[in-house]
């Protein structure tokens, strides 16, 4: 049953390894360029952010955890109170399970019942877009995510793989929904050409979601009766700071970066690579057991470091956090020069 696989996975993300072994995320590779005479005041320093025509305090997305059982309804309550208090974005889980038993609904409509003002996202995954009508109409949404999952689908034993008609069906949902429709992957990135693929659609928005934090590889690894193939592919995908470059150099629509961002820095350098919003999951599901409270203390933690990040460049808002002056070196560098894109530009663009 769809219901005790959303608990497996719950159980699995908060105990278990679950997160990719040798790859990173490639935010190791950015350096921000210090500026000795940064010209600001750092309690000036403002986090507020517009997506998709919502105001938010910080550029900040909970993103898509869980739903689908009863013991989802007490997590996602206290990550959407803490999501309000802060006016920052939420999602959820995939809406799949509520669309089949309706039973199911509050797991995830207790988010916006909690968070009636600020950003939510609902969720589905393309293989069940059929769905995309029904989630959108669950609650008022602010934008339904479409969740391209490839490897999770390939390694989970009761995976589906057919997606030769994504495409077809992700442009028909766009026209059929008056809710705007985000692309996002869960966990192996999105590279420069599906983007392009994915804004000539329609998409009002893309997450990376790349490699280097949760690997749902690793997740279903432990459902499987047979660990090799998620050992296999445990650390299969797109570095996160890699699919944040490739996207941004490519689309105009915004951009959301996530997978593996564990701190401020983390999100400073995200934002200064082309994202317009971050996007965290696993860190805050853990606190979400121990209260709304401890979310919050988490998430500001979070922005306090990532306002030390802007006043260390001289950036006094996020616009001009994302034209200050970085490095990009390494594994990351590598991989951006064989893709043909200029790494160079990144290290001068206050002169320009």
């Amino acid at each position: 049953m769809i219901h005790q696989r959303k608990l497996e996975h719950l159980k699995i993300c908060t105990n278990s390894d679950v997160e990719y072994r040798m790859k990173k995320t490639g935010f190791n590779d950015i350096e921000l360029i210090h500026k000795a005479l940064p010209q600001i005041d750092k309690e000036e320093i403002s986090l507020k952010t517009e997506f998709l025509n919502k105001k938010l305090e910080a550029p900040i997305i909970i993103t898509g955890i869980t739903g689908g059982h009863p013991a989802s309804q007490e997590i996602n309550r206290e990550l959407a109170k803490a999501a309000e208090q802060l006016q920052i974005g939420m999602g959820m889980g995939s809406q799949r399970a509520a669309v089949e038993y309706p039973e199911l609904e509050t797991t995830y409509t207790v988010i916006r019942d909690e968070a009636p003002t600020t950003f939510i996202m609902g969720n589905i995954g393309a293989p069940q877009i059929e769905y995309a009508d029904k989630a959108a109409d669950m609650m008022d949404l602010d934008a339904l995510a479409v969740h391209l999952n490839p490897l999770q689908e390939a390694i989970q034993p009761e995976g589906d793989v057919d997606a030769k008609n994504y495409i077809k069906l992700i442009r028909e949902t766009i026209k059929l929904l008056e809710t705007p429709v985000i692309v996002k992957e869960t966990g192996a990135g999105i590279k420069r050409e599906d983007a392009l693929v994915l804004e000539k659609l329609g998409v009002a928005a893309i997450d990376v979601a790349g490699s280097g934090g949760t690997s749902w590889a690793a997740v279903e690894t432990y459902r499987s009766p047979d660990r090799s193939l998620g050992d296999l592919y445990w650390d299969w995908g797109i570095p996160t700071a890699v699919s944040t470059v490739e996207v941004s150099e490519a689309v105009k629509i915004p951009i959301i970066s996530s997978g593996g961002i564990r701190n401020g820095l983390d999100m400073a350098k995200a934002i200064a690579l082309g994202a317009d919003a971050v996007g965290i999951a696993l860190p805050l599901l853990k606190e979400a057991y121990k209260g709304y409270e401890a979310v919050m203390n988490k998430l500001r933690k979070y922005m306090e470091e990532l306002k030390v990040a802007m006043f260390l460049v001289g950036a006094s808002n996020l616009d001009e956090l994302a034209k200050c002056d970085l490095i990009i070196q390494g594994k990351t560098r590598e991989w951006l020069t064989q893709r043909g894109i200029n790494t160079e530009k990144y290290a001068r663009r206050s002169s320009l």
